[in-house]
């Protein structure tokens, strides 16, 4: 169970309200459509279904289809998603009460009232079958009866775990009672099984009676493939015997001997209500006539010399014989040989009929000289089917194959129009076609989102919709003059010629950011502040931009950001430096000025070189690789384009040094290196 979902909003857009159903795999509840404004019925999957990976995927494959269904007796899918793990689908809410309920109050319906709902489950199944879906479930809690008599088929499509029956749940219960053999038996389904089911809820509807019935699920669906059902008229004695044979027809345990299409087996129920000879598959060049009820100990259909098809009730003397019942189709030899007395009683019955009859419209024909008086076509525009074809019934006239169009004047169910036209005169039986409506077309939604104006409008002509430009928006995902939103929203069913409201990006929302590049720290500052940004700054040191002017931003100038964010400014500190230091070894072997010098970008330093007394330079090379020649005196140090070592080798000459004589040397050559150094730096700053 899901639980009480009353008030929980699914997707932001569907609220719940109140549950109205519960069946095996889920649950129904009335809600409302926040976009639209409209009631619709959510169905809410019970969790140990929505939990199965492969049943949600047919869930949502199968779901898609239905929403493709288009028939007036067909119940709308509108929507389908989950949310938060919950599985729903959003269907048109229809008032009224399903079969089962009617059945369960009145017990057996109206004959009539049965042929005409499966008329319209027969047209609805016959829409599905055509797209390839099998129902599966049909049964008289799927079939709703609403306020004008008309009939909705719900559940198209939705997706079944299993079709076996032998678990143990209510569900599995409730749905065995109307199953095919072939579904018992967990063969492969056809459109026939539907129409198994279709006949079962038909016997119910006409009886009052399940045709099986047991303790569990089980012990009904062994029933459903082992045993026959008792006849219809047996319950039901003022069953009109060409119902009960299509719905025995319908119930026949092989499918291939069940009517072979939904529309065949409407065409069937057409003609009884018509009062027409009832057709069966297999038969198309024969005429059928359907003979009355009264007739005794005929127990099957049987075939006549001409052509001529006999459809006649079973009767079912004991319980052996129900297993008997069966279709016979032979030529005359085989007929004779099992005729007995009282078949050929019955012969020569009809023969004195038909000659009576055949008396009769001579007498006629021979005292009144000329054809039967026209009757006239009633005005039946405005009306339902139901109620137009028992006006054009009452009059002698017969209805003609049904046809179908949308239209936005019309409601659904109601005849458009009708042919011969009212209050004209035709012959007796003259067949009167009618339009039915099928209410407004219904159209999905295209998806407009970030297309620009002109593209959405194509995109919704083309559609059948028309369009309204909304009021443009801020979007920090849709670029500017694209379409940031739709109402209603892409998959939405909507009227033809209904509305669809756009709204275009007007971009992010917020301030145009100054451009500060090039500005002095505090004039970019105080330009940023006053635009309502927070201002950051860092320093960076450049040889292009002047000291303190602002080298760079971020965001760039042109963006939009909102009131009160942060822009980032990077300042100038001036031109690069760089420090080229030197260094001696060994440190007695000579000295070098300057020790270090701090260098511009690309600049360059110059050193000067003394050697002590008894030492001499042996090589001279920087950090970067760069050797220098190795000689006394200056070494300058060029393109510098970052920090650099300097170094200096001083090796001793001849390999001695003399005590005395060398410190003297030496001290001699420190003094000449300081005042070399003294002097070239007196010549530098000189310059």
């Amino acid at each position: 169970m899901t639980g009480n979902m009353s008030g929980r909003l699914l997707s932001n857009r569907y609220i719940i309200t109140e549950r109205i159903g519960l069946g095996g795999m889920a649950e129904v509840y009335q809600g409302r459509d926040n976009v639209l404004g409209r009631s619709v019925a959510v169905k809410i999957m019970l969790p140990q279904y929505a939990e199965d990976a492969s049943f949600t995927a047919r869930f949502r494959q199968e779901a898609a289809s239905a929403a493709n269904l288009s028939s007036p007796y067909i119940v709308n899918v509108y929507d389908w998603g989950q949310d938060n793990g919950t599985y729903y689908i959003v269907m048109e809410y229809v008032r009224g009460s399903d079969l089962k309920t009617a059945i369960t109050q009145r017990g057996a319906i109206n004959q009539r009232k049965v042929a005409e709902i499966g008329s319209q489950v027969c047209q609805a199944l016959s829409t599905a079958h055509n797209m390839d879906i099998i129902h599966r479930d049909i049964k008289p809690q799927n079939i709703m009866i609403q306020p004008d008599g008309n009939v909705k088929v719900m559940d198209f499509g939705i997706a079944r775990a299993k079709n076996s029956v032998m678990g143990k749940t209510e569900s599995v219960l409730g749905t065995a009672h109307y199953i095919s053999p072939e579904q018992a038996q967990g063969k492969d389904l056809t459109a026939t099984s539907d129409i198994y089911s279709l006949g079962v809820v038909l016997y119910e509807a006409s009886t009052g009676k399940l045709p099986f019935d047991g303790p569990d699920a089980v012990s009904v669906a062994m029933k459903q493939v082992n045993e026959m059902p008792v006849p219809p008229r047996q319950i039901n004695p003022n069953l009109d015997p060409a119902l009960e044979a299509i719905i025995l027809k319908a119930m026949n345990k092989d499918p291939s001997q069940r009517f072979l299409t939904a529309n065949s087996m409407r065409r069937a129920l057409n003609d009884f209500l018509a009062g027409r000879p009832v057709k069966f598959d297999g038969f198309s060049s024969a005429e059928t006539a359907v003979m009355s009820s009264n007739i005794p100990n005929i127990s099957n259909i049987e075939s006549s010399k001409d052509g001529m098809t006999a459809v006649m009730p079973a009767s079912y003397g004991d319980s052996n014989q129900q297993k008997r019942t069966r279709n016979v189709y032979s030529n005359e030899n085989q007929i004779s040989t099992r005729r007995s007395g009282t078949g050929k009683r019955i012969a020569g019955v009809l023969v004195a009929i038909l000659a009576v009859c055949a008396i009769g419209f001579g007498a006629w024909w021979f005292f009144i000289g000329s054809t039967p008086a026209g009757v006239e076509v009633p005005d039946v525009v405005g009306k339902t089917v139901d109620v137009a074809s028992s006006e054009i019934e009452a009059q002698g006239l017969a209805v003609d194959e049904l046809k179908y169009e949308y239209s936005s004047k019309v409601d659904a169910g109601l005849v458009i129009s009708q042919s011969p036209k009212a209050n004209t005169k035709q012959d007796p039986k003259t067949k009167v076609s009618l339009v039915v409506s099928q209410g407004e077309e219904q159209i999905s939604v295209p998806d407009i989102t970030n297309k620009t104006a002109t593209e959405a409008r194509s995109i919704l002509q083309q559609a059948g919709l028309t369009y309204e430009a909304g009021t443009a928006e801020h979007s920090e995902d849709v670029a500017e003059n694209r379409i940031a939103r739709q109402e209603p929203l892409a998959g939405t069913m909507l009227t033809k010629g209904g509305k669809v409201t756009y709204f275009l990006s007007a971009g992010p929302e917020g301030t145009t950011i100054p451009n500060v590049v090039g500005e002095l720290e505090g004039a970019a500052r105080s330009k940023l502040s006053n635009a309502g940004f927070n201002v950051e700054i860092d320093y960076q040191k450049s040889s292009e931009v002047p000291e303190g002017a602002v080298i760079s931003q971020e965001p760039v100038a042109g963006e939009k950001a909102k009131s009160g964010s942060s822009v980032s400014i990077v300042v100038s500190e001036g031109s690069l430096t760089y420090a080229v230091s030197s260094y001696a070894t060994p440190a007695e072997g000579g000295a070098i000025s300057p020790g270090f010098a701090n260098v511009s970008d690309g600049g360059a330093a110059t050193f000067y070189i003394a050697p002590a007394a008894g030492y001499q330079v042996s090589s001279i090379s920087d950090s970067n690789g760069q050797v220098y020649p190795a000689s006394a005196g200056s070494v300058t140090v060029s393109d510098v384009h970052g920090d650099i070592w300097l170094t200096v080798v001083f090796e001793a000459v001849g390999g001695t040094q003399g005590g005395g004589t060398s410190n003297e040397g030496a001290s001699g050559s420190s003094s000449a290196a300081s005042t070399n150094a003294s002097n070239a730096g007196a010549t530098t700053n000189g310059n």
